[in-house]
């Protein structure tokens, strides 16, 4: 019987975001494929150093039971399977539950997560995350930074709201309507109404369906501890914040802790709440945030858009 992944969450990660490539990637550039080539082949054996999102997928494969599959982590890479070797075999030593894998040698593979039924793509190639979500595909990208990982075994993930689990419908009428006022007007007038999904909602959604299955064995397991814990940290404040709560509420959302920041630096919180994660569509914010954790940008909607015209 084939492999199921429909009942799966699902996440496609680029060698670029599980391991640190520096050396690979400055072979490469500076010696071109061949030198490359030889170069993998020659230190396959050399386990690769941990990437930005390691952490992640380590604690989510944590997740994972013999009698309950949950997640699945499917290698994305643009090598071809001769110099994928390396990769594999430090998945291996690592210790690492992920034995899928797709080879592009070279090609951009996020072309194949629908197929995967992947609900989320992390790749350190900004190219290839801009072109994942140009064609609707949630994607963030990992900028190649070093970071300790804490003892505990908990699962912390922080999303920013609009542009990243909501659309950008609300961003757009503060970037070409008035700014902050218009914007709060808005807001207000359109309360009770559900926003839009955005391009990790899906990812969210199916997080969120995985830690209730959590919250149900420690209701009936007083010695069982949960392990994942969302939060959302927004420039949303109130009256704006009424619209975000009420979105969650009718997609039947739970999110563990919400900063409402208005305008205040979001590594204030984060520093307390110290995520294996946090996903903005906002550069600004990733490159804040992205000194003290692991941080992904979604470079998707208005914001992104008036940024590179």
């Amino acid at each position: 019987m084939a492999f199921n992944l429909n009942d799966k969450l699902v996440i496609a990660v680029a060698s670029s975001a599980l391991f640190d490539l520096t050396e690979s990637d400055k072979v490469f550039r500076e010696q071109h494929e061949s030198a490359y080539r030889k170069y993998q082949r020659q230190n396959e054996k050399t386990p690769l150093e941990k990437g930005v999102a390691f952490s992640l997928i380590k604690r989510l494969l944590s997740l994972n039971t013999a009698e309950d599959h949950l997640i699945e982590v499917i290698l994305l890479s643009r090598n071809d399977p001769d110099t994928g070797l390396r990769v594999f075999n430090s998945i291996a030593t690592h210790g690492l539950n992920i034995s899928r894998a797709v080879f592009t040698a070279g090609e951009n593979p996020f072309k194949y997560m629908e197929a995967l039924n992947a609900s989320l793509f992390l790749s350190g190639n900004i190219d290839d995350v801009k072109e994942a979500i140009k064609f609707n595909c949630p994607a963030g990208y990992v900028a190649n930074k070093k970071y300790e990982d804490s003892d505990d075994e908990e699962l912390r993930l922080a999303f920013d709201f609009d542009g990243v689990i909501a659309d950008d419908e609300s961003e757009t009428v503060y970037q070409e309507n008035g700014g902050l006022e218009s914007y709060q007007e808005y807001e207000k007038e359109h309360a009770d109404d559900k926003m839009g999904e955005g391009p990790l909602f899906k990812f969210v959604k199916q997080l969120a369906e995985i830690q209730k299955k959590e919250l149900k064995k420690a209701d009936e397991d007083p010695e069982y501890i949960p392990i994942i814990r969302i939060a959302i940290c927004t420039a949303r404040n109130a009256p704006a914040h009424e619209r975000a709560i009420k979105s969650l509420r009718k997609w039947d959302l739970r999110v563990d802790e919400a900063f409402f920041l208005g305008g205040v630096d979001k590594t204030t919180v984060l520093n307390v709440f110290k995520p294996h994660i946090f996903f903005d569509d906002q550069q600004s914010h990733i490159e804040s945030v992205g000194e003290y954790f692991p941080s992904a940008h979604i470079p998707y909607g208005v914001t992104n858009k008036n940024r590179e015209s």
